[in-house]
This record gives structure tokens, sequence and C-alpha cells, in this order.
């Protein structure tokens, strides 16, 4: 474990030799790569700001002129209407977001460490078929994933949403490539010391790939905070108490041109969460995304 740490903050003290006008020049590059990614972010606010007269204007205008808060008065006035509140949509989308997070981080991260770190027979021969799967889209397996939920007795009800991510490939790919950055020798210390391998998975394995596993809440959390409104929400839930808050803002579009700023405003607030919970754990995904692994 002392070597562990030794070489983590051997790396972390590493420093790349350039000189200040470079470091100057990549920073203002940085910046205006930032700022462009942020445009469409802006322009969101923006839109979710107009009021319904500008929305239409020809040219558009970026910049709001006169901002109002009318928009999401609306959004929440059309809920306030429904049979159903707002409330209920919004514990429909975090019961399913979180319960299809945890279970898809645990049981891909149980997954992948076998499958990484044990001389299984078939290990190459699974992971091959992991990878593999990862270049189907979802609209080649919606059928046999609603056969699949059909069959258990899932319809109409939160599994239905829930079960099928907990098997998404993404999450035993990421897992397993990170696992496999372990020095063996760690793992080898800590049988010698009598840990079996649940204490070893749990105690040593999951802290050290803690940056994985929260890059991979971010990825499943936006999935499933955006399940709702496409083929996949609309086949396999039929009660309107069981829908999540996507589907709820996508009826909106059902009122004409004249919901757009609602309809901007419930895209605002459906954007909101995801990014929220990417700038509290950015960090762990660089982390995660730049690595090159322990073992050098």
């Amino acid at each position: 474990m002392n070597a562990v740490k030794l070489t983590l903050r051997l790396r972390r003290e590493k420093k790349v030799n350039r000189s200040v006008p470079v470091d100057l020049l990549v920073f203002a590059f940085l910046a205006c790569v930032g700022a462009f990614m942020g445009v469409p972010f802006v322009f969101m606010v923006s839109t979710a700001l107009k009021p319904l007269d500008e929305m239409f204007l020809f040219p558009p205008t970026f910049i709001v002129r006169t901002p109002t808060l009318d928009n999401f008065y609306d959004l929440f006035l059309i809920f306030a209407n429904s049979w159903v509140p707002l409330s209920r949509y919004l514990f429909n989308t975090f019961f399913v977001s979180f319960l299809g997070t945890a279970g898809h981080v645990i049981l891909a991260s149980m997954a992948a460490y076998p499958l990484a770190k044990l001389k299984i027979p078939g290990r190459n021969v699974l992971f091959t078929l992991v990878v593999l799967s990862l270049m189907f889209a979802s609209q080649v397996t919606s059928i046999p994933n609603y056969l699949t939920v059909s069959w258990l007795g899932l319809l109409n009800t939160y599994w239905a949403l829930i079960f099928p991510a907990f098997a998404t490939s993404l999450g035993l790919f990421l897992m397993k490539q990170f696992m496999e950055q372990i020095p063996d020798s760690l793992l080898e210390a800590a049988k010698i010391d009598g840990a079996n391998e649940y204490r070893i998975f749990w105690q040593i394995v999951m802290p050290i790939v803690r940056p994985a596993w929260l890059t991979l809440i971010i990825f499943s959390f936006k999935g499933l905070w955006g399940t709702g409104s496409g083929s996949q929400g609309a086949s396999y839930i039929y009660s309107e108490q069981l829908k999540t808050m996507d589907y709820a803002f996508s009826q909106i579009l059902s009122g004409g041109f004249v919901r757009s700023g609602p309809m901007a405003a419930a895209a605002l607030i459906m954007m909101t969460v995801p990014i929220a919970i990417f700038i509290f754990t950015q960090s762990n995904v660089i982390q995660t995304m730049s690595t090159s692994g322990m073992k050098d």
C-alpha cells in the first residue's frame, strides 16, 4: 500500500517543462475552447428567460433582451392544474435514477473484478462479448429488452426502467479497464495478510478505483435522468402515476408553439441536475480519462 501511495505522489509531483509564454498560449486556447463549449448552455438559459414574442423574432437573438420568469411560472401553473402533481413526477425520476445508478455501479464493479484480476476460464471471450455489445445502438436492443421485461412481469412498474439499467455494458467495460491497472502484488499482499476476495474487493479495490465509479455514476445517472419520453419509457410504463419528469415535460409540446416558453424552462431544469453532478465530481472524471495506470 505504501508503494502505491509513493507512486501516486511521485506522479503528482511530475512537472512539465514549459515556458511561460507557452503556458499562456495553452491557457488562452483552452479558455476559448471552454467558452465555445459553454455557448449551448448560455443559449438555453437565455431562451428560458425570453418572453414568447421574443422567441420567434427573426433573425433570432442570442441574448435575451427583456428577461422574465414567466416561462417558469407558466410551467408550474400547467402542472398545478394537472391531476398528477409535479412532485410525483419528480419522485419517480429520482427514484428510478438513484436505484438504477446504484445497482449498475455495484453490479458492474462486482462483475469487472473477476474479469480483471481472477484467472477464470473464458474471461477473454466474455469480455470480447461485452466490447461487442457496446457497438449495438439502443434501438437494436429495444425489442429484446421489452420481451425480457415482459417475461419477468415487470411492465408498468419502476423496475421496467431500473432493471435494464443494471445490465448496461459500458459500466462493466469501464470498471474492468480501470481495475486492470491495480498492481497484482498489492492484492497478493492482502491475501497473504488473510484477506478474502470480498474484503479485497470492498476495502482495497473499490477505494482505489473511486474515480472510475464516480465517473460511471455520472454516465448512468445522466442516462436514467432523461429516460421516459422515448420509446422505452412509453412502452414500459402505462400508468401516469409512474411516469418520469422527462415524459411529463415532453407532453408540454402537445400544446403547440404557445407552450414554447414553458418547454424551454423545462429543458433548462432537466439539464441543470446532470450538470450540477458533473461539476461536483469533475476532478474524478478527468482523473479517470487521463490516467495511464499505476504500473509504470
